[in-house]
């Protein structure tokens, strides 16, 4: 799941090299802490947020099919 979501995050932005996700297991909970570079993150983010809640909504599709309960955050 994270490789998933470190190339969909990676496609988007420029600096490929400042991307970093953070995986955090909580209680049956995966958190993902993404980080971009301070450019980058209004193309993560998107227009009225729409790009992040699409790559949520990927992550939590493939979550569900392991039976996984998944929270991405991105941090500036």
């Amino acid at each position: 799941m994270k490789e998933i979501l470190e190339i969909m995050i990676k496609n988007l932005v420029q600096d490929t090299d400042a991307v970093s996700i953070e995986e955090i297991t909580q209680n049956d909970e995966l958190k993902y802490e993404v980080r971009v570079a301070q450019k980058d993150m209004g193309r993560v983010i998107g227009k009225r947020g729409k790009v992040a809640q699409s790559i949520r909504t990927v992550i939590k599709a493939v979550a569900a099919k392991e039976n996984k309960k998944v929270v991405v955050e991105f941090i500036d």
